[in-house]
């Protein structure tokens, strides 16, 4: 069920964009040297020179690693990892920028560039770069990145893919226990946030965590947002069920039931305010949903907390909230789609 519903995430819209967000999402999370090296294209690629080289490449790729074990000391399922300890050892100042490099050009380079492109063990159908460390000592970006690098939507990704890191760090934080995981909603913050150790721990902001999954779209009409702050198309936090429904929906706060939504249909004319949305829409929801499953920890696991182990049951507790709520509130409400249906 993950691997179609990941594949569905990209062959309902297969854009670039949508491409990219399932390296991003779906990848295998064994190790965060792909969320490293997302943000060291972001931070090198240039239009005017295509190739990359390693030695280019392993002073952000090292220093996006360094800056997260500095916060999040567990990057790998791995027990051990030479490029992560001497990651370590930089951070401690045991080792100078040089010993860095040469040690990510040994080390952290060796899996990470052929399994970039793997979705549920498969390569997707377009590349943003190819390997050429045996010809040319680096690799070479293609057109497809430089389009992607000409998107709209492309000043959302260094967000999207940090909320995906965070989350995924975050669910290795909390060792074995994978199903006790929570992750909750603080509606005043509009923060991420999970309880370790007794003690709350900020994870990501909501935006940036589930804006990937609606691909930069508004939930109910597809119009484009954004996570960017100060931005007018910038993306509001809403309660499928509204929140004014808290007394007959227990957990109203839920990933569950947090979706994006431009301004015109959360508060304009004519918006959603405290409507319940219609059956499709509640339909495009269980979808929705189930792309955090297919995308593994933490979300898959919170999700299954929240709603149920299995799709079944998943889709039954959403329309058992959805009965409860519609008693309430009675009327339903639906805009005027923007675009096609996108997942």
């Amino acid at each position: 069920m993950g691997e179609g519903r990941s594949m569905e995430f990209v062959e309902k819209d297969p854009t670039l964009e949508n491409y990219w967000r399932a390296i991003i999402l779906f990848g295998a999370n064994t190790a965060s040297y792909k969320f490293a090296l997302a943000h060291a294209l972001y931070d090198v690629a240039d239009v005017n020179n295509d190739l990359i080289t390693l030695d280019d490449l392993a002073l952000p790729f090292a220093s996006h690693i360094c800056r997260h074990l500095a916060a999040a000391p567990k990057q790998a399922t791995s027990p051990t990892s030479k490029f992560l300890d001497s990651c370590r050892q930089f951070n401690a100042g045991e080792k100078d920028q040089s010993a860095l490099v040469s040690d990510t050009l040994k080390y952290g380079f060796v899996n990470v560039i052929d399994a970039f492109h793997k979705v549920n063990r498969k390569d997707i159908d377009k590349r943003f770069f190819i390997d050429e460390r045996k010809a040319n000592k680096g690799v070479r970006i293609t057109d497809s990145f430089f389009k992607l690098s000409e998107s709209p939507q492309y000043k959302n990704f260094e967000s999207e893919t940090g909320a995906r890191w965070r989350l995924v760090e975050e669910a290795w934080a909390s060792g074995v226990g994978k199903n006790l995981i929570a992750i909750e909603y603080d509606q005043e913050l509009k923060q991420l946030f999970t309880n370790r150790n007794n003690l709350r721990v900020d994870v990501t902001s909501v935006r940036s965590a589930l804006n990937g999954y609606q691909k930069g779209k508004c939930f109910y009409c597809y119009k484009a947002i954004t996570i960017v702050s100060g931005d007018n198309d910038l993306a509001d936090v809403d309660h499928f069920i509204p929140f004014v429904a808290q007394t007959a929906v227990g957990t109203i706060n839920g990933v569950w039931n947090l979706v994006l939504s431009c301004s015109d249909c959360n508060r304009g004319v004519g918006g959603k305010f405290a409507h319940l949305p219609t059956m499709k829409l509640l339909k495009r929801l269980h979808k929705r949903n189930e792309y955090f499953i297919s995308s593994h920890l933490p979300l898959r696991e919170t999700l299954i907390r929240q709603t149920g182990q299995s799709e079944a049951l998943r889709k039954m507790y959403l329309q058992n909230q959805y009965d409860k709520a519609k008693s309430i509130l009675i009327h339903t409400w639906e805009p005027e789609a923007q675009a096609g249906d996108l997942f």
